[in-house]
């Protein structure tokens, strides 16, 4: 396939590509050019500018300097409309597709064919079933989308895009939220589309998949294309270093803290699985330790700590608090425990928006505020204020809506929740997601003090590059278990990025 890639016409030529936001140089100077039938990876840490760079050429931004060529075809200023006629389809991270609907009926979305005034589900079938035949796969026309696997679901996305016929398909992450055993099926396709001669740019973190389907892979760092790489020549510390760059590599961490690993872990987790995600992940905790949780997205960050918190069902696995474990943990019983979680959507699971910060800090202990049945307000608000102090809250009052305040304020105070309730194993996750790099530094500094103090927390990012600015030791999950542990000398952003991105 190399061969013919190399004798292919340039798709799609970019050519000094600038895009700004106010004080913010999201995209500078980019250049890039794909061939037919070539899969370009994208690769990137989170703010490169991956995501600037595919809004710019799906149509949905306009470059402040700078041009995009399609075919021979300058795009204009027609916006997305204009670049799907030139031929660039785009498969978004987030689905867009309507369960209650037909597969036939989601693929021919907003473009139904028509006979005598009414949908011609004939032809949507036929055409449907055609392109499913082209591509090798086995899907139901009629089946409700919601019915299928995420899999499935997801490449009736890509088929919905490739019914298009387009010249380039982009593709963002269209394997975060798959298992492993689904991610061969989309490869697959994706190989397919590409030897009919189909351009594919294809952004991912996994290397593993880069280097089975990619020819070559263009890597971005603070806005710009540093390189485009040889996927076969080029190794993972490579490439890693072309993402990190030096200014990553250099960033200070914090002394090291001794913990206490000898006795009884505060929190242990042997053998729990959450399928298809988490399959197998065993670890302890220690009182006054901060272990941070690597990995990329779909790796099961997220639902390895709602399993521990009780509030999605293990399949298999026992959780322990000071020895004592449970097959089946429950939210309340849990949270009784000394568990506390904050969840990785802070606006609509984090925080009650209309409500004051004194009632959200109360929220998960109003016993602790209550004479009997009745909440007392003199007690809230003396909590609040001790919490506000404590954590270094910025807020005009105890009372002010808690939407009022900045992201790293109102995370401040979803963890001061759990810290009113008493709660002694901390689950972080993404705490620093939305948040300016002040709040975050604060958030660290938060963080290693309630340790300092015994408390025990886990500290899930997907900013890879703050684990060890945080935490005395980090696991990195891939493939629904842990598959490295880094602690002192070898954890640094480097072997974090490693870890999490290798085969």
């Amino acid at each position: 396939m190399a061969a013919d890639v190399a004798s292919g016409s340039t798709v799609i030529e970019v050519d000094g590509v600038t895009k700004h936001y106010p004080g913010v140089r999201a995209l500078t100077d980019a250049h890039l050019s794909i061939r037919a039938g070539e899969v370009r990876a994208l690769l990137g840490r989170n703010g490169a500018g991956k995501s600037t760079l595919i809004r710019v050429l799906s149509g949905v931004e306009r470059p402040d300097a700078g041009t995009v060529t399609v075919a021979g075809r300058s795009a204009g200023d027609g916006g997305v409309r204009e670049a799907a006629e030139l031929g660039i389809n785009t498969v978004h991270q987030e689905l867009s597709l309507v369960s209650e609907l037909s597969v036939a009926e989601n693929l021919y979305l907003g473009r139904w064919p028509r006979r005598g005034g009414a949908v011609d589900y004939a032809t949507m079938r036929a055409g449907a079933a055609e392109v499913f035949e082209r591509l090798g796969l086995d899907i139901d026309p009629d089946a409700p989308v919601g019915s299928l696997s995420l899999a499935s679901r997801q490449l009736v996305e890509i088929c919905r895009a490739v019914r298009e016929q387009p010249r380039l398909l982009i593709l963002d992450e269209p394997t975060s939220a798959l298992a492993a055993a689904e991610v061969d099926v989309v490869l697959e396709t994706v190989t397919r589309i590409a030897s009919a001669g189909v351009a594919v740019l294809y952004v991912s973190h996994r290397l593993e998949e880069i280097r089975r389907i990619a020819h070559s892979a263009t890597v971005m760092r603070d806005g710009r294309i540093v390189e485009t790489v040889d996927v076969g020549e080029a190794d993972t510390g490579r490439i890693v270093s072309l993402m990190l760059g030096d200014t990553a590599r250099v960033t200070e961490r914090p002394p090291e803290r001794h913990v206490d690993r000898d006795g009884t872990p505060l929190l242990s987790v042997r053998g729990l699985a959450v399928p298809p995600k988490v399959l197998d992940v065993s670890f302890d905790l220690h009182a006054g330790e901060v272990l941070g949780i690597a990995g990329l997205m779909g790796s099961g960050r997220t639902e390895l700590l709602r399993a521990i918190a009780g509030f999605d069902p293990a399949t298999a696995g026992v959780v322990s608090i000071d020895g004592t474990g449970t097959a089946h943990p429950r939210p309340a019983a849990m949270k009784r425990l000394g568990i506390g979680m904050t969840p990785e959507d802070r606006k609509d699971e984090g925080v009650v928006p209309l409500l004051g910060v004194d009632e959200n800090l109360v929220l998960s202990g109003f016993s602790a505020v209550s004479s009997g049945p009745t909440v007392r307000p003199g007690l809230v608000r003396r909590a609040a204020e001790r919490l506000i102090e404590r954590l270094s809250i910025a807020t005009a009052s105890a009372r002010t809506p808690i939407v009022n305040l900045s992201g790293g304020n109102q995370q401040k105070a979803v963890i001061g929740r759990w810290l009113h309730a008493g709660s002694r194993i901390l689950l972080l996750d993404e705490p620093t997601r939305g948040v300016d790099v002040q709040a975050k530094a604060e958030i660290y500094r938060l963080v290693r003090e309630l340790a300092d103090g015994g408390a025990a927390i886990v500290f899930v990012s997907g900013e890879l590059e703050e684990l060890p600015l945080v935490c005395d030791r980090v696991l990195s999950l891939r493939d629904g278990s842990v598959a490295a542990e880094l602690t002192g000398a070898e954890l640094t952003t480097d072997s974090v990025l490693s870890a999490a991105m290798a085969a």
